[in-house]
């Protein structure tokens, strides 16, 4: 049977094709490996399989919260490359140090005995022995230094000689026996008597002066003057150091 069929697009329309990306697919089925859009995921850690939706557990932290175990020291506690070796050289330094002192300390006494064995020696011959000498330098030099004709009481000769009040009667009789010193009265006590050099005793002063520096020229005519300055030097310096200690007050407890 034939029938007419009404065309109703206007005249010079052409026909629209709908594009393919339009399609309906309302009634297609939803694919069963779906994965759901990025607004209805859930928080990372879940995922859905292709068969339904399996949570993920296990308690996994989220990055940068992952605990540290096993005991290892952070950074900042880990002692830096060559630190005991610093230390171990640090400490031989300072027993290399300790061992040089007492050393220095040993030469010095041996240095003393020596000098002082050869001063007596040369002594002798005028009857005189290295605590008589000193006994007259402290009297010169009070006399020269201090005051001209300054008389010395014995408790301070005593003291200047780091000595025994005792040991000094001892050497102040044997030096008056021998017209080198003479008991006074002092001037500021008449009951306390002053010691002074005579004569004779300056002139010993003289020839021990001399007798001392020839007995240090040699024993030290191995050293230059440079290395002689450095050592009076070193040596007034320790004994400033150590007279200024001894006259410290000690700490009360």
């Amino acid at each position: 049977m034939s029938s007419s069929s009404t065309d109703s697009r206007r005249p010079g329309t052409a026909d629209t094709a709908e594009p393919a990306d339009t399609a309906d697919t309302t009634d297609a089925p939803a694919h069963a490996g779906a994965i759901e859009s990025a607004d209805s995921a859930g928080p990372p850690g879940t995922a859905e399989s292709t068969t339904g939706s399996v949570e993920v557990t296990g308690g996994v932290e989220p990055a940068g919260s992952v605990e540290v175990t096993g005991g290892i020291e952070p950074a900042g506690g880990v002692e830096p490359a060559g630190s005991a070796e610093r230390a171990s050289s640090a400490e031989a330094a300072g027993d290399t140090e300790a061992a040089d002192i007492a050393e220095l300390a040993d030469e010095l006494n041996r240095a003393m005995k020596r000098i002082r064995h050869r001063t007596v020696h040369r002594l002798e011959p005028y009857g005189l022995t290295p605590g008589q000498g000193r006994a007259l330098r402290v009297l010169e030099r009070a006399d020269r230094c201090e005051a001209p004709g300054r008389a010395i009481r014995l408790s301070e000769l005593a003291d200047r000689l780091n000595i025994a009040p005792r040991s000094a009667t001892t050497v102040v009789d044997a030096l008056e026996q021998a017209g080198l010193v003479e008991r006074v009265p002092d001037p500021a006590d008449r009951r306390a008597v002053g010691l002074v050099l005579t004569v004779a005793g300056r002139a010993a002063v003289e020839r021990l002066a001399q007798v001392r520096q020839e007995v240090a020229q040699e024993y030290f005519s191995a050293a230059d003057p440079a290395e002689v300055a450095v050592m009076l030097t070193v040596l007034r310096r320790a004994e400033a150091a150590y007279v200024r200690t001894a006259r410290r007050p000690a700490a009360s407890g």
